[in-house]
């Protein structure tokens, strides 16, 4: 009775610590579960917890009782060679103690295979077919992604727990020494004994090193076994993944090694039975010498026979590269189509492109977001983060946009602003979007601002009923609503403000024991004591949406570019989602670190005002999405299921596009021989931006695709020759409606040069007369900025567009659009809006003709000659000649004030005015 009281006691005691030194984990648990099951996704947080308890309680049981025997047989081999003998209480006592180190070493055991290989195993035992086999071992894909990473994680425990096993010996034997030390030595031999304490210990725990010796050998000769499939991961050949060497010397070496250490591993038991340890480790010798000699000669393979004979020998090992990382990339089903650029482009066919005209980006996004910051973020504490690109239907036209939205930024409050109220309780949200056409700019050459200001005002069929910012990529800060304290809702003029209360459904009552659960968990007393706070009140956490989503589904990769989409008067965050391994066979890494497959799987869509997160599988054909769906069921859910306004709003990522772009450089080519020789190599073409030369960025597009009938938002980038400048292709990739995914190849005549962007823009340089206004216009302290060069396909032709910016020298200056240069074929136009440039270009459009009198006359051929009515020619030439006098004036201004960049400009307006007044007269 008075053993199991003390036993009870000693758990109490031991449970009493553990809750101590796991108070900050227990706490964080239980926040966390609170969390996950206010988002509704309770059992995806309990699928961790559930698999690390379903593998850790039986490997902690077990293990625990394997230790503990391992330690009584240690303890009795002991006394053994010692020759002493257990006495009653001390031994029971001792044996008891032994109790602790195998609980210790159990509980650690259960932690480290549970908590690092629980998602492993679930990928294992969950994981779904590719219906792809390599060609070496014929294994599917499936069991390199899935599978061989379990393995190699298991035997890597594994030996973490035999070197653990020795470490456990070795302490043993030198406890037990100083517990009960050899009675069975003379005095002077105990004597030495104890001066090569560590050699006779050594030589006490030899049957348990050689026992961890063998199984050290046995989970070697397993590695060697697995270590042959990542042959196909090589980069000794010609390409990535298994080449001539790696199958006729390296695949050999493996199998070789395998077997030597099997037989190192019975060599092991040989020798400790035999006493003969010489002859014993001359295996483990042979295996190093034939790790020595295999590098060497697969060296010399390499150098002696492949090398001089690459084609020949690593032909089908190139042909599985190139097919391999097609298939890893998403590039195995690219459209090719040929694209033969006539460049017999009229105003007709502009009408009949009239989107595609319409959408023609004169804003570049970083001026933009300049504009923004500095023309709509209307107080110091909102920020515009970056510019998304999208398109909305606005008043009944297809149109592509620029928008941001307004985040309230906490680091711009004033120091004595950052209270814990003002942080926590007031200062809670941004509030509304800025808006704008990227085709439109104002005079003043700013973007034209379609939905604007606080309250939001718009002046399209666009409005925003719901503008509040609660989740975002600045809120990182928890807040508290439904408080006492009104929250700052968005500024009303001078020192007045808007105030509200937060009506969404985000947070966790703060009511009962949650109170000082979360002052705990926050470690900020204010919460605890805080008047402000009452039973209604609640606690929103983790709002930054990229914080919120990596926390419910960690093992997807995310865009670091949320964009925001208006939808049914609301706001939504939609992210893509990225399924990425670095164990594909035979394709070759494009990312980080060894990384090579990439699939955008998923669209999670975050709502800014409610923070409900949801996660909507995009590729139905991903296998490793798949998996996870397997895994977590609640999860995910089909795209179809996705509201349509939001999914009209999804596109193609930048992300993916640049990185396919990049391996489509070279894996467009699939004849092995060329593709070695890197004979037709491309490159993504170049541009000069502001005035460096740089790899031009893939651009949102809307626009009718060559032999499509309507327009369509797609993202674009062109290739040149590796080494030249002139244009060979152009790469789509497609977002909208069934067609969302494609990705179309226009190939572009080999036997005549199509100008690639670096080509027009040494044309712009070249042109007199804008190389002359560039000068112009950059002295005085003001810069010039060349926009993005943007490549457009109409019809059967290219058109060049590239807005240009100057900035004044004054300090907060904004870039202004002041021209757009145009090119096309061998013109080089450079106006003040697109419409003139391309007027000048291909003319301007007629009017339709009056309705014709009675008294009409009529030409020889009996047709009808057009008649422009009078007061439309009247007001034309009237706004010539405004058009003139307006510039005159101005550059007569300038002059006096010594702007000379402003002179040349107003100069070249009225002689533009002027000549075009004297085409209207002439054709009059």
């Amino acid at each position: 009775m008075k053993n199991s009281k003390k036993l009870f006691i000693a758990f109490v005691f031991i449970g009493f610590f553990i809750f101590l030194g796991f108070f900050r984990q227990i706490i964080s648990f239980v926040v966390d579960y609170q969390w996950f099951t206010e988002l509704g996704y309770t059992e995806v947080f309990l699928t961790k917890l559930k698999t690390q308890f379903t593998l850790g309680i039986p490997i902690f049981i077990v293990s625990t009782v394997l230790f503990y025997i391992y330690l009584i047989i240690l303890k009795k081999d002991y006394y053994k060679k010692i020759q002493v003998y257990e006495v009653g209480k001390l031994e029971k006592r001792i044996n008891k103690i032994l109790i602790l180190p195998s609980i210790f070493l159990g509980f650690t055991t259960a932690t480290s295979i549970a908590g690092k290989l629980w998602f492993y195993l679930l990928n294992y035992f969950h994981a779904e077919s590719f219906n792809i086999v390599d060609p070496l071992f014929n294994k599917d894909i499936s069991f390199y992604i899935f599978k061989l990473p379990v393995l190699q994680e298991l035997l890597g425990t594994l030996v973490g727990l035999l070197v653990a096993l020795a470490m456990v010996t070795f302490i043993f034997y030198i406890v037990m020494f100083f517990v009960k030390q050899p009675t069975h030595y003379e005095s002077e031999e105990e004597m030495k004994w104890n001066k090569n304490l560590i050699k006779n210990i050594t030589k006490l725990g030899i049957k348990q090193l050689t026992m961890i010796g063998f199984m050290l050998f046995i989970i070697m000769a397993a590695n060697f076994y697995l270590g042959a499939y990542n042959l196909l991961y090589s980069t000794t050949g010609a390409v990535y993944g298994a080449g001539y060497t790696d199958i006729h010397v390296s695949l050999l070496l493996y199998r070789l090694q395998m077997v030597i250490a099997l037989f190192s591993a019975a060599a092991l038991i040989y020798g400790y039975a035999k006493k003969a340890w010489k002859k014993a480790l001359l295996v483990p010798a042979t295996l190093i010498l034939v790790t020595i000699l295999g590098n060497v000669v697969g060296f010399a393979v390499e150098r002696l026979v492949v090398e001089p004979n690459v084609i020949a020998k690593e032909t089908p090992y190139i042909e599985n590269n190139i097919s391999f990382t097609r298939k890893a990339y998403g590039l195995q089903n690219v459209t090719v189509k040929d694209f033969d650029v006539q460049n017999n482009l009229t105003l007709e066919d502009l009408e009949n492109n009239k989107e595609t005209i319409a959408n023609i980006r004169i804003n570049d996004y970083r001026p933009t977001i300049e504009s923004y910051n500095q023309l709509q973020a209307i107080r110091p504490y909102y920020r515009f983060v970056d510019v998304d690109i999208d398109r909305y239907t606005i008043n009944g036209q297809y149109t592509q946009v620029f928008l941001a939205p307004r985040e309230l930024d906490l680091n711009r409050l004033s120091e004595n602003a950052r209270t814990w109220i003002n942080q926590h309780l007031k200062y809670t949200h941004g509030y509304g979007v800025a808006l704008s056409p990227v085709n439109a700019v104002t005079s003043e050459g700013q973007p034209e601002l379609l939905i604007r200001n606080i309250p939001p005002v718009s002046t399209i069929d666009i409005d925003i009923e719901r503008p509040e910012i609660y989740f975002g990529e600045l809120t990182d800060e928890y807040i508290i609503v439904n408080t006492k304290e009104k929250e700052f809702d968005y500024p009303l003029g001078g020192d007045v403000n808007a105030e509200t209360i937060y009506e969404g459904t985000a947070g966790t009552p703060l009511s009962g024991i949650n109170k000082l659960l979360y002052t705990l968990q926050e470690r900020n007393f204010r919460m605890l004591i805080s008047n402000a706070l009452t039973s209604e009140s609640r606690i929103v956490r983790h709002r930054n949406v990229m914080e919120r989503i990596n926390k419910i589904a960690p093992f997807i990769y995310y865009d670091e570019d949320p964009y925001i989409v208006i939808h049914e008067g609301r706001l939504f965050w939609i992210i893509d989602g990225y399924t990425i391994t670095s164990n594909y066979p035979y394709a070759t890494p494009y990312m980080g670190g060894r990384n090579n497959y990439i699939r955008n799987s998923v669209k999670v869509v975050v709502d800014a005002y409610n923070g409900d997160v949801d996660y909507y599988i995009s590729d139905q054909e991903d296998p490793v999405i798949n998996t996870y769906n397997n895994i977590f069921p609640t999860l995910f859910k089909d795209l179809e299921e996705m509201p349509e306004g939001l999914r009209n709003h999804i596109r193609y990522p930048q992300v993916l596009f640049d990185i396919q772009a990049e391996v489509y450089e070279l894996y467009h080519i699939t004849n092995p021989s060329i593709f070695y020789t890197e004979e037709d190599v491309w490159k993504i073409a170049q541009e000069r931006y502001f005035q460096n030369q740089q790899e031009i960025e893939s651009q949102y597009m809307i626009m009718k695709l060559p032999g499509e009938e309507k327009e369509e938002f797609v993202l674009s980038v062109p290739y040149t020759p590796n080494r030249l400048p002139n244009m060979i292709a152009l790469l789509m990739a497609r977002s909208d409606g069934d067609n969302y995914g494609e990705l179309v190849l226009y190939q572009l005549p080999k036997d005549r040069n199509i100008y690639g962007p670096m080509q027009i823009e040494n044309r712009i340089d070249g042109d007199s007369t804008i190389s002359q206004n560039l000068t112009l216009w950059g002295e005085g302290g003001s810069s010039v900025i060349r926009g993005n060069l943007l490549v457009i396909p109409i019809e059967e032709s290219l058109l060049y567009v590239e807005p240009l910016y100057i900035r004044a020298a004054s300090q907060d200056s904004l870039p202004e659009v002041k021209m757009v240069i145009v090119a096309y074929r061998d013109q080089i136009i450079m106006e003040e809006t697109l419409d003139l440039a391309l007027e000048r270009i291909f003319g301007r459009k007629t009017p339709a003709p009056a309705e014709p009198r009675e008294d009409t006359e009529e030409g020889e051929a009996g047709e009808e000659r057009p008649q422009i009515p009078a007061e439309e020619i009247i007001q034309d030439i009237e706004s010539l000649i405004q058009r003139a006098n307006q510039a005159f004036e101005n550059a007569n201004r300038s002059s006096q004030e010594g702007n000379w960049a402003e002179y040349g400009r107003y100069i070249n307006e009225l002689e533009e005015a002027l000549r075009q007044l004297e085409n209207e007269t002439r054709n009059q």
